[in-house]
């Protein structure tokens, strides 16, 4: 039986106290996470500048031995560029620059087209270097550390800015799943520490387990992340744990452009388990009625996070 799904006139006072709920979240955490990760970003941008020897050192060899340094150089150039408008400009391959970005090589690739195309790629940043945050380039005199902070702080701030938004949603998951880790422990679950090839269907009751994957389709050729999976002390008749997927949102427009990844999980692990697996939502932010709707009509429930204790509901 669903608990918030089937209560359409609950919604809009849920959906005003979940509002309520982030945004004192994000007044008061919001820029300490913010913060912690642009000292990060700092940290990898001043070892940047000493491997480039000051930005004057850009080949394909330096490339190829550290290609994790790609973000920072696409951050030092007026104006910064995108991945896409780098792969653009250098004229090669999104998912080269992707496989770098991630700080591999691509194995397969021949060692003078490897070369080539990183001689490609570090023509780019050196042409469009920004002389305002380097002015040791252009005024060739020696750096001094004070110019180097001060250029590794705009680039950071560049660079967090580019993802300004997963720093701050990945923080907030995360606080999301400590939330529910703590409810769990209360009531005396366990977690269980999953290990590879274990399914989830395999959880004795009173444990559960994060970011565990979960064989989907009736084919078994998905394989979908699951935020929560828990397995009451008592199981449902179905013997299924019960599925849990963390979403945190900071405005209503992001929300309504998302609603369907759920519903297709949904089908998706339904067309293998059937209609009695239970996936229920973590709701904390703007996720407006016309969301709730949207879900409510593919057969999904959901919790708020103002509202944790709704878990006993669902026999937690």
């Amino acid at each position: 039986m669903p608990i918030n799904a089937d209560k359409p006139h609950l919604w809009k006072k849920d959906v005003a106290a979940s509002v309520d709920l982030y945004n004192d979240w994000f007044m008061r955490f919001a820029p300490k996470a913010y913060r912690d990760a642009r000292k990060e970003a700092i940290k990898r941008v001043q070892e940047a500048i000493q491997l480039t020897k000051n930005l004057t050192l850009l080949n394909p060899e330096l490339l190829k031995a550290n290609p994790s340094v790609l973000p920072t150089l696409r951050m030092c150039t007026a104006p910064p560029i995108a991945r896409d408008r780098l792969a653009g400009l250098a004229h090669v391959g999104k998912h080269l620059l992707i496989l770098m970005e991630g700080g591999k090589i691509p194995p397969r690739m021949g060692a003078e087209k490897l070369t080539e195309q990183c001689q490609s790629i570090a023509e780019i940043p050196v042409k469009l270097l920004d002389y305002d945050i380097f002015p040791w380039l252009e005024e060739n005199h020696q750096s001094t550390e004070i110019e180097q902070l001060r250029a590794a702080t705009i680039v950071a701030d560049r660079l967090c800015g580019t993802v300004s938004d997963p720093i701050i949603r990945n923080t907030q998951e995360q606080r999301q799943l400590t939330l529910i880790a703590v409810y769990l422990k209360k009531r005396d679950y366990r977690e269980s520490l999953h290990k590879s090839g274990l399914s989830f269907t395999d959880l004795p009751p009173g444990t559960f387990a994060f970011r565990m994957n979960v064989v989907a389709d009736e084919d078994r050729t998905v394989n979908i992340p699951v935020d929560v999976i828990v397995q009451p002390h008592r199981p449902h008749t179905s013997r299924l744990p019960i599925l849990i997927e963390a979403k945190s949102a900071g405005d209503f427009t992001n929300t309504n452009k998302r609603r369907k990844e759920e519903a297709a999980k949904v089908n998706q692990l339904r067309a293998r388990y059937g209609t009695d697996l239970q996936f229920v939502l973590f709701l904390c932010g703007y996720f407006d009625t016309g969301y709730l709707g949207y879900e409510a009509a593919e057969g999904i429930d959901w919790i708020w996070e103002h509202r944790i204790e709704d878990m006993e509901q669902f026999g937690i």
